[in-house]
This record gives structure tokens, C-alpha cells and sequence, in this order.
């Protein structure tokens, strides 16, 4: 029989109590749901045990990462049809109040309670069968060996995410080799809008020639080679990725750098040659975890002399209720980010002070990432089979769904990002700063 893809289409009607957002195709060749619009590809039953094994966002990101779950069309309209479900129809009682793994408990609570909403349970487990526990795609899972944002867990981490092949990154970020958030203008290119980015932090930290930068999580050297190319400062570049130190450190010799820029391998817990005029952190610190941020922050303000300047560029989630930190979900923990946190902005701010800085600006660049992340993706596409090559077919699929459900959470609001400017103050209550300060916004 080929009705696989109308079963399906039932129970998620029941389940989730509204239409189906978008078309299935299943694994029998049956199709049912909306003839417009991007169709979801389940090409494995197996991916129907991965949810029921692993309810929620980790079980269907398994299964896309096997390649049970494939999408035709527009990735993002998909995306967005099914998120805008997911989302915004929550049932009112179990929305407010709950963190994440408790509203998910009593949703499910609440839909066993309901005649209809079993018998479409028992209904997905005969479509499921045999009603056997896969194991997690292999070759993407992550082994992560002693306490949480330990120097040598971290290392672990940031391995795992960096440590892929140069090359797979260049066709996935461009020439830049730049992985944060870009700073666009109407009209710009991917290249054109990090290189703004760049010049903003540099200008926002006020570089003036002969001081020192450090740039903590310095990635393929680029925010270091543009601060010393452009306003003539020493950078000290610090990551803890192999891979990238050698990659910056040939770009830094290939343009004649090596006197004014060193790129070393070292965790910012061990930087001990302060003081640093300025210090740059861009798309490091959701790397730091909720229980070290303060020591992270407390580190970077014994690193500056009075009147020292600190550009922290860092995503942010949107605060649970009474929650100040926020751990990444299950599926981008797993294979993207190990061990990565978003705190809320308003945390981020608080640990700053606490440590004695003076938060002089934020600004939010929302935006900014969204369409940042779709000319990753749209990249990524456009040289897939070479990405598939560098890497893994695995790899590949997670960074094309992370970054891709990535944008929409930009767009939608759910996450944001934002450039926190501090200083160390001095003992007089002196900042250094202009006194008209967004100079760089001209």
C-alpha cells in the first residue's frame, strides 16, 4: 500500500491541532498535504522512530542529518511554515511560566490525555515499526570528556566545530573567512558587509596606531589582519583551533604582517602579557558558558589599563521566565556548538559590570545575522558538492539546517546579537571616550 504520507498527514493534524503547514512525501512515494510550496521528504521510516525515541527538535535533526529527512524546494519556507507552527501555537496553558523541557513534558501530558491524540500515537508507532531505538547518526555526534568549559573540554569543542578543513569554511564564509555577524548596507556584498563589521569594532574601540589589540577568539585572522592593516595597531590574535592559527598566521606573512600581528593557540584564561589597549571578543563569548562568564569578564578587565576599551559581539537569546542563562538546544549542542550558552543581553551587561567595566553602547544587529546566515547558506548550496567532499555528507546537512532554522530565529526575534562597548574606568571617572560617542555611525 502506498498511504504512508495521508497517515502521516492525519496523525500531525491531530497532533499538533492544525493543518499541516506543508507537504510530505514518504518513503512509499505517497505525497498528502498542501500542493504549494516546499515538501518535506521522509525517505526512511526509521526517521519516524528517531521522534518518537527522541520527541522534539534532537529527534528530527537526527533524522535530517542521516539523510531520512530531506527537504525539496525552499529550505527556508519549509523551515519557516513548520516553525511558525511550532512557535506560535503552544497551548495557552503550557506556555507561559516553563522552561523548554517542562512545557514539552506537559504538552505531551496533555495531548496523552486525549482519545484521539493516542490512538494517532499508536498509529505513528505502527507506521514506525520495528519498534526498535536507532542509534544517532555517527559520524557527527560529538564525545566530550570532563567537567563543562574545562581548558581541555573547551579545546574539545571548539575542535569539533573549527577543526573541519580550512577549505570547507572558505567555500561556506568567502574570501573573508569571517563567522559572525556582518554589518550591512542596501546594496552590499557578503564580502563588503564583513568588511564594515570589521571597521565598525575598530572604530568603536577607537584603535590608534602603536597600541595593542588583543582579539580574543580570533578565528582565520581577519578581524587582526584589518586592525593592523587599517589603523596600524599590534594585535595579538588567540583561539584555540590548530586549524585556524595556521590559516591566519599564513595569511598574516603572505601580507607582510608578521611584525605587527601574533596568532597563538592559547585559552584567554592564559593570556598573562597585559595591559592591552583594546580588546576585541566577536563571536566568542557564547563559547564561555553561564558559570565562567564572570571569570571570562573579570580575565578581560585585568587585561586593560584604566581607560581600556572592550567591543564584546555576542548572540543573545530572549530570557525564560526566571532564568538568566540559557543552554542551546539539544540538536546544536550535539552537532554544532558543544557546550555552547546564549545568555539574554541583560545578563551579558550585568556580568560586565559586576567584573567593573562601564558599559558605554550596545547596539543590536538583529538583522544583520539573518541575512548574514542566508548568504552562508545560499554559499553552501551553491558549492555543495565540493562541501560534501571537504567534510561529510553529515556535516554538510547540520550546517545547512543550523544555519538555515539559525536566520529564521534572527529574523523572527527569537535570538539577537549585539555589540556591548565597556571600558575600564579610571580611578578619576575618566573613560577615554569621545564625548559625542557614535562617531562610527556617520
Amino acid at each position: 500500500m502506498t498511504d504512508a504520507a495521508p497517515r502521516l498527514a492525519a496523525i500531525a493534524e491531530t497532533l499538533l491541532g492544525a493543518p499541516l503547514p506543508v507537504r510530505i512525501r514518504a518513503w512509499d512515494g505517497s505525497e498528502a498535504g498542501p500542493p504549494d510550496g516546499p515538501t518535506l521528504v521522509i525517505a526512511h521510516r526509521r526517521a519516524l522512530r528517531r521522534v518518537l525515541w527522541k520527541p522534539g527538535e534532537l529527534g528530527l535533526a537526527r533524522a535530517w542529518v542521516a539523510g531520512e529527512v530531506t527537504a525539496e524546494g525552499d529550505l527556508f519556507e519549509l523551515l519557516d511554515r513548520v516553525a511558525g507552527l511550532l512557535w506560535e501555537r503552544e497551548p495557552a496553558a503550557v506556555r507561559p511560566h516553563l522552561p523548554e523541557r517542562a512545557a514539552s513534558a506537559a504538552r505531551a501530558a496533555a495531548l496523552l490525555r486525549d482519545p484521539d491524540a493516542r490512538a494517532a500515537v499508536r498509529e505513528l508507532i505502527a507506521l514506525a515499526r520495528p519498534w526498535l531505538p536507532p542509534a544517532p547518526p555517527p559520524e557527527e555526534a560529538v564525545r566530550r570528556g570532563g567537567p563543562a568549559h574545562s581548558k581541555n573540554r573547551d579545546r574539545q569543542a571548539i575542535s569539533h566545530h573549527y577543526d573541519v578543513g580550512n577549505e570547507f569554511y572558505e567555500r561556506v564564509l568567502g574570501p573573508s573567512m569571517v563567522y559572525s555577524c556582518a554589518y550591512w548596507s542596501p546594496g552590499s556584498t557578503l564580502e563588503q558587509a564583513q568588511r564594515d563589521k570589521l571597521d565598525l569594532v575598530c572604530r568603536k574601540l577607537d584603535l590608534r596606531p602603536g597600541e595593542r589589540l588583543l582579539d580574543v577568539g580570533c578565528g582565520w585572522g581577519s578581524m587582526a589582519l584589518h586592525a593592523a592593516r587599517e589603523y596600524d595597531v599590534r594585535v595579538t590574535g588567540i583561539t584555540l583551533s590548530r586549524e585556524q592559527a595556521v590559516h591566519a598566521r599564513k595569511r598574516i606573512a603572505e601580507e607582510g604582517l608578521a611584525d605587527r600581528v601574533d596568532i597563538r593557540v592559547q585559552d584567554y584564561r592564559d593570556v598573562k602579557d597585559g595591559p592591552y589597549d583594546a580588546i576585541s571578543s566577536i563571536g566568542m563569548a557564547e563559547h564561555v558558558g553561564a558559570e565562567r562568564y564572570r571569570g571570562y569578564a573579570r580575565t578581560l578587565h585585568a587585561l586593560l589599563p584604566p581607560g581600556g576599551r572592550l567591543l564584546n559581539h555576542q548572540i543573545a537569546r530572549r530570557p525564560e521566565p526566571d532564568e538568566e542563562a540559557y543552554r542551546i538546544d539539544e540538536f546544536i549542542d550535539a552537532y554544532v556548538f558543544p557546550d555552547g550558552e546564549l545568555s539574554p543581553l541583560g545578563s551579558t551587561v550585568g556580568e560586565l559590570e559586576r567584573a567593573g567595566f562601564e558599559v558605554r553602547d550596545v547596539e543590536a544587529l538583529r538583522e544583520h545575522y539573518g541575512l548574514t546566515l542566508r548568504a552562508w547558506v545560499a554559499r553552501l548550496e551553491r558549492h555543495w558538492d565540493e562541501c560534501v567532499r571537504l567534510t561529510s555528507p553529515g556535516r554538510a546537512r547540520v550546517w545547512r539546517l543550523y544555519m538555515a532554522a539559525s536566520a529564521l530565529g534572527f529574523e523572527r526575534g527569537r535570538l539577537g546579537v549585539n555589540q556591548v562597548l565597556a571600558v575600564r574606568p579610571s580611578g578619576a571617572g575618566e573613560s577615554g571616550l569621545p564625548l559625542r560617542l557614535r562617531t562610527w555611525g556617520a
